[in-house]
């Protein structure tokens, strides 16, 4: 089970009513081992989803009253996207406190982008019902605005779909071309696969909960390989 207290100091959110955290750190899959478990992150997720788009759409607006709006989507995307909050949440620990079922945690759950994004997601909605927005700001100006500065410095807003178009197109006079592989999991609860492939050969594989996340996935991983330039 969550050792709750050292969690809440590493995360520097000491909650009112711990059932919101475990809530916010159950998936879905620990509920067919575990009967006497009431619920699973997934409402948690989409609630925190909204509110974190709030305070970075907030904050972005008052902080850069200079900027245009296509400028200031693009930083928020940054910041929010898959990959972003993965790598927030791996910092925070909560990869090693997710409740997973043994199947999950045999496939590497703990290590999933996609599932420690969401979860990253599923904690803010639990510290909004907890203790309301400005606790939430606060969190989320802790852990992940800090990242906004050199998003906008070196422009790492601009994202691997398009970085990989450009290279792919300037070095091989070609297109990268996505597919999907595998789609698992209910509707409310989707799973994709999805391979970036230059000239027929695979260069990078993504997952996600989206068709456009587990592609920007598999950019991402596609631009590692080029970089290694063995195309």
């Amino acid at each position: 089970m969550i050792n709750t207290t050292e969690f809440e100091k590493r995360i520097g959110v000491i909650f009112l009513n711990k059932s919101y955290l475990t809530e916010a750190l159950t998936h879905r899959s620990y509920l067919n081992e575990h009967k006497d478990c009431r619920g699973h992150n997934e409402r948690l997720e989409f609630l925190g989803d909204a509110v974190l788009e709030l305070i970075i759409s907030d904050y972005l607006y008052k902080q850069y009253p200079d900027r245009p709006e296509g400028e200031l989507t693009s930083f928020r995307s940054a910041l929010v996207k898959t990959e972003s909050l993965a790598d927030t949440a791996k910092g925070m620990g909560i990869g090693e406190n997710l409740l997973l079922s043994k199947g999950e945690e045999d496939t590497g759950g703990r290590t999933k982008n996609y599932l420690l994004a969401n979860t990253f997601e599923a904690i803010v909605g639990g510290i909004y019902l907890d203790q309301g927005y400005e606790k939430c700001r606060d969190f989320v100006y802790m852990h992940l605005l800090k990242k906004l500065p050199d998003i906008i410095k070196n422009r790492l807003d601009i994202d691997s779909k398009t970085k990989i178009q450009e290279i792919v197109q300037a070095r091989y006079r070609t297109t990268p071309v996505y597919e999907v592989t595998n789609e698992q999991g209910p509707d409310h609860d989707k799973q994709f696969t999805v391979v970036v492939k230059i000239d027929n050969k695979k260069i990078g594989e993504g997952i996600g909960s989206s068709k456009q996340r587990a592609e920007e996935d598999a950019a991402s991983k596609g631009l590692e390989y080029i970089k290694k330039d063995t195309v």
